[in-house]
């Protein structure tokens, strides 16, 4: 029979989660939907030194806030709980103790300074990669080299020890990964791994495996951070008989720099000014804030469309995914093997779409809230009406404030180089005739305004393009910007006469130039 996917997304809680780290729960989550499985999420805190307060109540968030739903997790619960490793403790060490029985692992009783030591004599012998091996093991202070009653001794009088893995000196070890096809290694290049600690925890290998097979776990999804681990894991698998049930791997391709040199940090956000994760962190210990997605203005939406092609892509000309057509079009295969370049511009046009793909009425209220916060008293109807002229003009809902605050405030100054190069005493004059006929306008809308300031340059013999930046000058303050007539509709003739007024006094020195 068939087993149904079951999937994990198994973050650390030693910081704010990176937008990497939701990428690898988005794609979990999409493939999950899409074979009609299971997403869990089991949260690694086996380091506890490393540990930060707030981290899970951060990955919790950051996920709902995403539109990532768990069908297990911590807080949700499930079948297969806890789904804390640190709840978990006591049921590592009988797997650890199964595989010192049966010859795959041994205890290891050397002092962190035997440790170093034999590190210093590899690198004097110009060995490249010094690490505790299938050849160093032999120099070493464990149960392979010990008198077997000298090992039962130190385990007695309670000595502090590890439990290492017995990698095998010369084998080659193979697993098919669903991007990259075949990955093979030696086993000479892997190190005999602790998979138990002095303090009777797991090491991430050891506890990452138990879970998933107690857990049930189908496939792995995760970052190519962990492409070098998996051959170990693979040993694992078949050391504790579990080779059968083995979950298939998927290695995902790393969020690479917008210049594509290295993966995407933290740094790289600082000095560039875009977030790198999805909600603002506080650091519990040194109070250093850094912008999240969220705060920065992102729509869930938005975030997650964008984040959904950092990697993948659907093999078609499509870019604007609903998270259930996402979910329709997604497949592990239409994901790269090579890094993605984080590209800022990228994220911010998939917000600029999704927010002009709401209606008016909805944007009104971004406005609305900026507009409170200031006291600026707006009826909603009018609020709809000026959203729906900005709209094409912001990528974020702050803008909707920032780029129509002219709606609601005269222009205090002026752009000189327009007022320069466009102000003259021939527009003063058309725009003396035309703010005198302006609240005469029998039916006052963009159309007759426009008609208007048509019928004014007719009888001055002038055209259009002469005054349009002049005219928009005065009533904004600014040289460019949406449909100048919709602006003057919106504020109204009264208020469009006295900026134009206003405008005249104060360029007066352009005019008589």
């Amino acid at each position: 029979m068939e087993r149904e996917v079951r999937v994990r997304f198994a973050p650390s809680p030693t910081g704010p989660l990176h937008i990497g780290g939701v990428r690898t729960a988005l794609y979990n989550y999409l493939f999950a939907r899409k074979s009609g499985g299971k997403m869990i999420l089991r949260i690694e805190d086996t380091d506890q030194n490393r540990f930060v307060p707030g981290a899970e109540d951060y990955i919790r968030e950051a996920l709902e806030w995403s539109g990532v739903e768990l069908d297990e997790s911590p807080w949700k619960g499930g079948p297969y709980g806890p789904y804390r490793q640190s709840e978990r403790k006591p049921m590592y060490m009988q797997y650890a103790l199964q595989l010192v029985e049966q010859g795959y692992a041994y205890y290891a009783f050397d002092t962190a300074e035997e440790l170093d030591a034999m590190r210093e004599r590899l690198k004097a012998a110009k060995v490249a990669t010094p690490q505790y091996n299938a050849i160093t093991r032999a120099t070493m202070k464990n149960s392979l080299t010990l008198p077997e009653d000298e090992v039962k001794r130190r385990l007695e009088s309670g000595e502090p020890y590890v439990i290492r893995l017995k990698v095998p000196r010369k084998e080659e070890i193979r697993l098919k990964d669903m991007i990259r096809g075949w990955v093979m290694v030696h086993s000479s290049a892997i190190d005999d791994k602790v998979l138990m600690k002095s303090d009777g925890m797991p090491t991430y290998h050891l506890a990452n495996i138990v879970d998933d097979h107690l857990m049930e776990i189908t496939h792995v999804i995760r970052g190519e951070e962990w492409l070098p681990s998996a051959p170990l894991h693979v040993l694992l698998y078949r050391y504790l008989g579990w080779e059968d049930t083995m979950p298939q791997f998927a290695h995902l391709p790393l969020l690479l720099k917008p210049d594509g040199n290295g993966k995407l940090s933290k740094r790289d956000g600082d000095k560039f000014g875009f977030p790198v994760f999805p909600l603002e962190w506080q650091d519990p210990f040194t109070g250093e804030k850094s912008i999240g997605y969220r705060e920065n203005g992102f729509l869930p939406e938005a975030f997650i469309n964008f984040l959904a092609f950092l990697g993948w892509n659907p093999g078609t000309q499509q870019e604007l995914f609903s998270i259930p057509e996402l979910i329709e079009a997604f497949s592990i295969e239409r994901i790269g093997k090579s890094g993605t370049k984080f590209d800022w511009q990228k994220a911010r046009w998939f917000n600029e779409q999704y927010l002009r793909a709401k209606p008016n009425e909805e944007l009104a209220q971004y406005l609305l809230k900026e507009l409170e916060e200031r006291h600026i008293t707006c009826s909603f109807d009018q609020a709809v009406k000026i959203s729906g002229i900005m709209k094409e003009r912001v990528t974020f809902p702050s803008d909707f404030w920032q780029e129509s605050s002219y709606f609601f405030e005269a222009p205090a100054t002026y752009n000189e180089k327009v007022a320069a190069k466009k102000w003259n005493s021939q527009v003063v004059a058309v725009f003396e005739e035309f703010k005198n006929e302006l609240e005469a306008l029998p039916n006052y809308n963009a159309d007759t305004i426009k008609d208007l300031l048509n019928a004014v340059l007719e009888r001055q013999s002038m055209k259009i393009g002469q005054v349009m930046q002049a005219l928009r000058l005065a009533i904004t303050g600014l040289e460019a910007g949406p449909d100048l007539m919709q602006i003057i509709e919106v504020i109204g003739a009264a208020e469009a006469k006295s900026r134009i007024e206003t405008a005249i006094v104060k360029l007066e020195q352009y005019a008589s130039a």
